[in-house]
């Protein structure tokens, strides 16, 4: 039992499996949609430094918006119908998504990256917000398009049973979902206009002070009184648990930044509108200063600091970003208004 499903690598595990659900549902009409595209239809970029929800028992930093937005407002936004679902239990979880297979549907489902087998161990980490699709089974291993891995992968059944129930933090409850339903064309416009401006007034609209761009500010402020507050060894715990979710954890704050400016270039072309293109700029300009953050931030963390790289230093790398993203999203909001 395998499906015919074009396998395609991305950068990030939701955008990849939007798109290649996407994809493979319009295979016959040859339309295809792009990661970075559907990063911006999804209104995917986003920040938020929110020191009251824990991940790992230290602070999330967030640099996109919440799970399962990007394919809820693509598909939406698309005129494609989903269906979801959640369970209580494992093993009428693994039924029900047996008999969308042996009906040819590709399956979403969210899991715990650390329980997937075929992650080298050495990126295994407690995740449970990695989208995959399984698109087959051959005895007891189901066949999966892994976004993040360049080829399909194979995972034993009792494997992604446990990373479907993975504990802990946004446990995904057995989450599984697929296309029920799809237009004959895909409308990209209004999409494309739609994403940009709800991401726009995320970023600078956002009335709460630690979301947006004011919340890379309110990051700032409080980064610069970590040593003064905290003891070294707490001081780097805090600044390593900000470089993983920025680097390592989903595409990274610079890498949102490199994928929302590509998205802007496709979204130039569509649109005939140039203006974006120099807004493409901007957000790759974000992205290369967020980047100079991690390293002052790993050099803090490793002892290898320099006069350079100092807290306040660090700071105003941060309300850079800020300043760069609040204009870049204004310039947005006028182009799409």
């Amino acid at each position: 039992m395998k499906l015919d499903f074009v396998h395609k690598q991305s950068a990030h595990c939701e955008c990849g499996v939007t798109s290649n659900l996407i994809n493979h549902e319009f295979k016959k009409s040859g339309q295809t949609i792009s990661e970075a595209l559907t990063f911006g239809m999804g209104s995917g970029i986003f920040f938020g430094y929110l020191p009251f929800i824990r991940i790992n028992k230290l602070p999330l930093t967030t640099f996109r918006c919440p799970v399962g937005k990007i394919f809820k407002q693509v598909t939406s936004g698309l005129g494609i119908s989903v269906k979801w679902e959640k369970f209580r239990s494992m093993d009428k979880a693994m039924a029900a998504l047996d008999r969308e297979l042996e009906m040819g549907h590709a399956v979403g489902c969210r899991t715990g990256g650390y329980w997937l087998p075929y992650f080298p161990p050495s990126l295994r980490f407690h995740f449970n917000m990695h989208n995959l699709v399984v698109v087959g089974k051959e005895g007891d291993n189901y066949l999966i398009s892994d976004p993040v891995f360049p080829d399909m992968v194979e995972c034993p059944a009792k494997d992604l049973a446990i990373a479907r129930f993975a504990k802990g933090a946004l446990a995904p409850k057995g989450s599984m979902y697929r296309i029920t339903k799809a237009p004959e064309t895909l409308a990209l416009e209004p999409a494309i206009r739609y994403g940009i401006k709800s991401a726009a007034n995320a970023m600078v609209k956002n009335p709460v002070p630690f979301l947006g761009t004011r919340g890379i500010g309110f990051l700032a402020n409080r980064l610069e009184r970590w040593p003064r507050k905290f003891d070294t060894h707490t001081t780097h715990l805090l600044l390593g648990q900000h470089i993983r979710m920025q680097e390592e954890i989903g595409t990274g704050g610079g890498g949102f930044r490199f994928m929302y400016s590509a998205f802007l270039q496709e979204a130039a072309a569509i649109l005939g509108e140039q203006r974006l293109v120099s807004v493409s700029t901007q957000l790759t300009e974000s992205g290369d200063t967020w980047r100079r953050f991690a390293v002052k931030a790993a050099r803090n963390c490793k002892g290898r600091a320099t006069e350079n790289d100092s807290f306040e230093a660090m700071g105003d790398t941060l309300r850079t970003c800020s300043r760069i993203e609040t204009e870049a999203f204004k310039e947005l909001l006028d182009i799409v208004s």
